[in-house]
């Protein structure tokens, strides 16, 4: 299982009210060759907090790393570097701003 589910990777420049966030999810043993192969033995993760063991799962195949992006409404007025790193672990967010 991932230590996280969701991390806030940023706020975009041109348009403040799209993030761009990362998700992690388990791959079944059978396809972890695939993903591992995919990924190779030293390609590392778009957030740049992951841990050693983090980068490790997601090379070996046990983990998969996909980037995604989220239009939220232009209501919203927060710093743009402010949820940078929070991340979701499946129970409870946790603020990793820098702001």
């Amino acid at each position: 299982m991932p230590r996280l589910n969701v991390i806030v990777l940023e706020r975009d420049r041109e348009n403040p009210n799209l993030y761009t966030y990362l998700l992690w999810a388990d791959v079944p043993v059978a396809r972890q060759p695939f993903y591992a192969l995919a990924w190779g033995p030293t390609r590392l993760s778009a957030w740049t907090d992951a841990l050693a063991a983090d980068n490790t799962n997601l090379q070996s195949g046990a983990i998969v790393e996909a980037t995604q992006t989220l239009q939220v409404p232009s209501a919203t007025t927060i710093n743009p570097w402010q949820r940078y790193g929070t991340t979701w672990n499946g129970t409870i967010w946790v603020n990793g701003g820098v702001a």
